[in-house]
């Protein structure tokens, strides 16, 4: 479904972190491999089967901790929630090992991520921020935003995530979205500007 995954990885340590593996194991896992990275965590910015569906297969192959924002871990434990995203087909994540909120940082390494809650598009959406990247998920596309008809989701209130989180950043924050949409990366300045949504 043209999700956007990321690795990132400390050059010291070789550590690092898979976010939102939506698909494409096999390309991921020989991505990782052929660095000879130690994958830490698998870190989801929502639940949305898209974006999560290759943990299984990730984790399995690495042993790395899945990371989840608790309202979503909650979330996609309602069977309700569960029944509506079932129809995509896509593979159901294991259950979250870690919950984080807003403020906290998940290392690998000597990096660090800084979890920004942002639902809207989810009720524990959250970015990853580690200036001068941060990586959107759903929240922020290049020239658009996350779908709010979800069941869970709220437009206000992902507008008021994107004013107070994101847009607060530095404008030179380079925006790595969860999917490109509009394009691959942008910056905050150049959202805040000009993103037809906002």
């Amino acid at each position: 479904m043209a999700v956007c995954c990321y690795v990132a990885s400390c050059e010291r340590s070789g550590e690092a972190v898979v976010i939102d593996p939506g698909g494409d194991e096999e390309r991921i896992l020989d991505y990782v491999q052929g660095r000879q990275l130690r994958v830490r965590y698998i870190i989801n910015t929502h639940c949305h089967p898209d974006h999560c569906c290759g943990n299984g297969p990730v984790r399995a192959a690495t042993g790395a901790s899945i990371v989840m924002h608790e309202a979503d871990i909650a979330y996609a434990a309602d069977p309700r929630v569960a029944g509506y995203f079932a129809m995509l087909g896509l593979p159901a994540s294991p259950p979250a090992d870690i919950a984080v909120v807003d403020g906290d940082t998940v290392s690998f390494g000597q990096e660090t991520l800084t979890v920004l809650h942002t639902p809207g598009h989810s009720p524990g959406g959250i970015c990853l921020y580690s200036a001068p990247h941060c990586f959107t998920g759903d929240t922020l596309f290049v020239n658009g935003v996350g779908r709010t008809d979800f069941p869970g989701c709220s437009y206000e209130r992902l507008v008021e995530s994107i004013g107070t989180k994101l847009f607060t950043l530095p404008e030179a924050t380079i925006v790595w979205p969860g999917h490109a949409y509009g394009g691959t990366s942008s910056t905050i300045g150049r959202e805040a500007a000009n993103n037809p949504c906002l």
